[in-house]
């Protein structure tokens, strides 16, 4: 019997990850009544993919925006997020988001070191359509948060995604409103930005309340008594069970499944063959769920980002590192060919929508039209502006090819050579006109984002530059993901739904390991974290408040 296993510790609540949405959960579920939680972390690390990101939550009718005076409404909101995702959307999961995402928000500032401001300019991710917000404040950023706060803890953050650490917030850094005496005393301090900010304060929050973090347990099955959830089986580093009992729940927030090849391809739209996450994502909590009789929800779809293989640094257990692939194809003088030779998207739109661009499969072929594709680059660019690792003016990096001509460097690559040339062509000749005729590239508020494209510019300049002196340099991009989105399904209250509609009780889900609140639409910066720690929240709370008839 369940009832029966030699458990090595009991506690309320067992929260799986160390993620954004897990922290929440731990901190939410502690401080409404649940005083024994317990984290298991598969890797020796706390973070997960969140303190690798740029740390944004997409809240809307956040308390910051309000006092801003940035009107906003639920129906604005639900027009947005339905243009971007027809009649996919749940209408109870949804109007949680909706109501208890500006709760959490609230609720963290006042009971946390988390500290987050409305980043005003930055728009949503499709500006233009009905109830967007085109001049901002959705997303917030964070402040900067001293590590030194962490003491020996510091060393147990994962790190940061970015080529260089970031002392003060997105909104500083792209700013450039830090001056030297403040990034010395930053660096003194050990401050950081945004993921790290982010996850520093969470766990800031989690040692302040003396919640354990088991390191190196993997969860690995649950385990139910009759219909209800009352522990886990995780594995140690050793390969040992190590058994939890749960008397009021589990919650899943073990990320995604983007590192398992496997239930990549069973379940993904497309290909997926560059995941910018942490590579303990392999599906643990999926494969835990099914096996609990979970109903499935948007397992097609990924937080799609472009992104590139770096030969040098390997992550843990081996496995590649992929860097993101954001900033580079946006600037001016870049853009994204496929094998032809020819351009197939706005290289400026966000990195979600694109990513589906990458899964346009041609008939005649029986191939994608547009893997593998290549960022191309000339000279001025290259002298100008940062490649990836690679800062301007600097040398080479291997995943960079170079030619003298636009020819050579198509031969090279693996691109048709003609193709390539006629397309650049084209596009100077766009440039000059000052338009970009075949995708609009540079027509709409996000695409002449500074953050993205050169300030120096008026649009569309800010985005569009000609490519015409050489040499000129290629590198053959990635098909990335910041994670996957589908998993288990829930209610409102972030209860795992059965194939009945019913909760299972005693088992909740959070972040990238539970079918996205919002589906395959993605609204804006923070459109993974901001509903993903909201349903950390909402499992946290509801475990602290609920305490289930049955105890074991």
């Amino acid at each position: 019997m369940a009832d029966d296993l030699n458990w090595h510790r009991d506690a309320d609540v067992v929260v799986l990850g160390s993620g954004g949405a897990a922290l929440t959960a731990a901190i939410a579920a502690y401080d409404f009544g649940a005083k024994d939680v317990v984290i298991l972390e598969k890797s020796g690390m706390v973070g997960g993919t969140t303190a690798m990101s740029g740390g944004m939550l997409w809240i809307p009718n956040n308390l910051y925006q309000q006092e801003a005076g940035i009107e906003d409404s639920d129906d604005d909101v639900v027009a947005y997020l339905d243009a971007l995702a027809p009649g996919a959307l749940d209408p109870d999961t949804l109007g949680a988001f909706l109501e208890r995402g500006p709760e959490m928000i609230r609720y963290f500032v006042e009971k946390t070191p988390v500290r987050f401001h409305a980043y005003a300019d930055f728009p949503d991710y499709q500006p233009y359509l009905p109830g967007a917000k085109a001049g901002g404040g959705r997303s917030l950023d964070n402040e900067a948060f001293s590590f030194e706060q962490l003491g020996k803890w510091a060393a147990r953050v994962n790190p940061t995604k970015m080529a260089y650490p970031v002392r003060g917030s997105l909104m500083e850094a792209i700013n450039g409103t830090l001056d030297e005496a403040t990034v010395a005393e930053r660096e003194a301090g050990d401050y950081r930005g945004l993921g790290q900010a982010l996850i520093g304060a969470l766990f800031k929050a989690v040692l302040d309340r003396e919640i354990p973090v088991e390191f190196e347990k993997r969860a690995r099955k649950l385990v139910k008594a009759g219909d209800r959830v009352i522990g886990v089986i995780a594995e140690d580093a050793d390969g040992r069970d190590y058994r939890v009992r749960a008397r009021r729940g589990v919650v899943i927030a073990t990320g995604g499944f983007e590192w398992n090849e496997r239930l990549v391809k069973a379940f993904l739209r497309g290909p997926l063959t560059g995941p910018v996450s942490v590579p303990e994502n392999e599906g643990d909590g999926l494969l835990m769920a099914i096996e609990a009789g979970a109903q499935l929800g948007n397992m097609q779809n990924a937080f799609w980002q472009q992104s590139v293989l770096e030969f040098k640094p390997q992550h843990r257990a081996a496995k590649p590192n992929y860097l993101l692939g954001s900033d580079e194809r946006a600037r001016p003088g870049a853009i994204l060919v496929n094998r032809a030779g020819k351009r197939f998207v706005n290289e400026a739109a966000n990195y979600n929508a694109m990513g589906k661009a990458l899964h346009a499969f041609d008939a005649g072929t029986h191939s994608y039209a547009n893997l593998p594709y290549w960022l191309i680059i000339d000279q001025r660019y290259k002298e100008k502006y940062p490649t990836f690792t690679s800062p301007p003016g600097g040398p080479i990096p291997p995943y960079m090819i170079r030619a003298d001509t636009l020819e050579e460097l198509a031969k090279q690559a693996g691109i048709d050579p003609q193709g390539l040339a006629a397309t650049v062509a084209r596009f100077n000749q766009m440039v000059r006109n000052g338009h970009d005729d075949d995708f609009s590239r540079g027509d709409n508020s996000y695409d002449n984002f500074y953050m993205w494209g050169d300030p120096a510019f008026d649009p569309p300049y800010r985005t569009l530059g000609l490519i015409d002196q050489g040499p000129y340099y290629a590198v053959k991009m990635e098909s990335g993901a910041l994670g996957t989105c589908g998993g288990p399904k829930t209610n409102g209250d972030a209860q795992v739904l059965d194939w009945a509609g019913n909760p299972i009780p005693g088992l909740y889900a959070a972040g990238n390991a539970m079918a996205a609140v919002l589906g395959e639409a993605y609204g804006g910066a923070g459109g993974t974290l901001g509903p993903g720690m909201t349903f950390g929240y909402i499992a946290g709370k509801h475990l602290g408040t609920h305490i289930p008839n049955r105890l074991t």
